[in-house]
């Protein structure tokens, strides 16, 4: 099994997204997702910037892949879409059927976990456009991965979104410039005051969700850490963390140990406690997807 850094999908000021990145060359993640996954709006790095640091990891031995946006509303967001997928350079992770209707005659791609592949006739769909890696649904369990896995095409990879806030929805509608009564298209890039989303408690004060402008998110960390061997004996070939301000480089570390076996499930559980306290990984379980099961 391998370790894939998801794209970021916060609003970061450039040096701080610079700096991050820096420090995933030097890592044990084996493959970097990069782009705008979220929101257009954000422009702290263009398509040329993503590139260029796409171009320095891959020198530091990382595989590449440029990430399209999950919607896309407008000319301009097909116009980069378009642009994403023309690179000759990269693997591209596709989001929506936009990029599809792009990548189908370009060659491997990888569908991506907004494509909502729930069976196996879709992954034999995908693989005859090309797809050589699909990444599940973050609300499936692991039992309806196997499921659709005794269905996979041959040649074709997983990978499980495995840590991280869990990218629940998209919307037209921008959260975060409504949370400060500003209209979508004057926004005022009011979300890079966020680098973690904007987080929402019930009135009881239990943690619900997050927002992350027109993305909502989980308000727990989803964990699979405990889980390491249930992903491998699921043929699970690339476990996904998610990018957030604080805890990923740790997070990444403990998954590279349970992957290496210097960690139990248990003792991987252990010490990701310590770097988040509310986590989540009922949906792997088939529970409702805010708890937490420590697997046997």
């Amino acid at each position: 099994m391998r370790i894939s850094l998801g794209p970021l999908l916060y609003y970061w000021p450039r040096r701080t997204v610079l700096d991050f990145y820096a420090r995933v060359a030097d890592s044990a993640v084996d493959t970097v997702y990069l782009g705008e996954v979220v929101c257009s709006r954000r422009h702290e790095l263009r398509t040329d910037d993503w590139l260029a640091l796409a171009r320095e990891l891959k020198t530091a031995g990382k595989q590449v892949v440029l990430s399209t946006q999950a919607l896309v509303e407008s000319p301009a967001d097909l116009r980069a879409v378009r642009r994403i997928c023309g690179n000759d350079e990269f693997l591209v992770e596709a989001n929506d059927a936009t990029a599809l209707a792009c990548l189908a005659e370009a060659g491997a791609f990888i569908a991506g976990p907004h494509l909502n592949a729930y069976n196996g006739d879709t992954l034999a769909w995908l693989a005859e456009l090309g797809a050589v890696r699909w990444v599940m649904p973050v609300e499936l369990s692991r039992t309806a991965l196997l499921a659709i896995q005794r269905q996979r095409p041959e040649g074709l990879e997983t990978e499980v979104y495995a840590w991280g806030r869990l990218p629940l929805a998209f919307s037209a509608r921008c959260f975060t410039a409504r949370h400060h009564n500003l209209p979508r298209d004057d926004c005022r890039y009011r979300c890079i005051e966020d680098p973690d989303g904007k987080p929402l408690r019930t009135q009881d004060g239990a943690p619900f969700l997050v927002l992350n402008g027109i993305q909502t998110q989980s308000a727990k960390h989803y964990d699979l850490s405990a889980d390491i061997d249930t992903l491998r004996s699921a043929g699970v070939d690339v476990v996904r963390l998610s990018p957030h301000a604080s805890g990923t480089f740790e997070a990444v570390e403990v998954f590279a140990q349970a992957i290496a076996g210097t960690l139990t499930g248990a003792e991987a559980a252990a010490r990701m406690n310590d770097i988040v306290a509310e986590r989540c990984n009922g949906h792997w379980h088939g529970k409702p997807g805010m708890e937490y099961v420590l697997a046997a």
